[in-house]
């Protein structure tokens, strides 16, 4: 019975005129106004990167000088890097020892100095571990590994900016067994040495 409804609501619908007159002469008025649909019928959504190729983005670090330089943190993937808003990307941390990446932040005093915490930061079923911080002192070309390997997972990285060489780092620690770099950072020389803070 439900179909034959439906088929009688499908003859009648296909059996309407597609547009009246009156139809017409509302849809040319709708074309006139600045917020019609003409104005729009340009605007495309378009994928600029990177989550296609590597997964979930963690996080974003915008250059303060030049919001067209940025850098994208992505859970299993690496660390991606734009000098044009976003219309291109680079991958500039696939030479290092981790692909899952949990933040990422530029230095307030000097865009040149950018720290990578690495190991996803979720805490689920199907997560990624890192091998502690990394920086790079020349805008992402190179990194060094700065210590706290056994963190595995860090979710935030704080930079003083009154103080450059005062870092704080938020690591999780390994999420399958007890141990590991677990725990509140701080470095005062640049991360040379870390202290538990907490």
């Amino acid at each position: 019975m439900k179909f034959i409804s439906l088929l009688i609501a499908l003859i009648i619908i296909s059996s309407q005129p597609a547009f009246s007159e009156e139809n017409k002469d509302n849809e040319n008025e709708d074309q006139k106004g600045p917020m019609s649909s003409a104005t729009f019928d340009g605007l495309k959504l378009r994928l600029i990167g990177p989550a296609v190729t590597s997964g979930r983005i963690i996080d974003f670090a915008v250059n303060p000088n030049d919001y067209n330089e940025f850098f994208v943190a992505v859970a299993s993937g690496g660390v991606w890097k734009t000098t044009n808003n976003g219309t291109t990307f680079k991958p500039v941390f696939d030479k290092q020892g981790s692909y899952s990446i949990g933040c990422v932040e530029i230095d307030p005093n000097n865009h040149h100095v950018v720290w990578v915490g690495s190991g996803e930061n979720n805490s689920q079923r199907s997560v990624s571990y890192g091998d502690g911080v990394y920086k790079s002192i020349d805008g992402g070309k190179s990194w060094k590994n700065m210590g706290l390997k056994e963190s595995e997972h860090i979710g935030k990285i704080i930079i003083d900016p009154r103080n450059s060489d005062v870092v704080y780092v938020a690591a999780q620690g390994p999420l399958w067994r007890a141990g590991g770099d677990r725990g509140l950072y701080k470095t005062t020389d640049g991360g040379k040495s870390w202290n538990k803070s907490l």
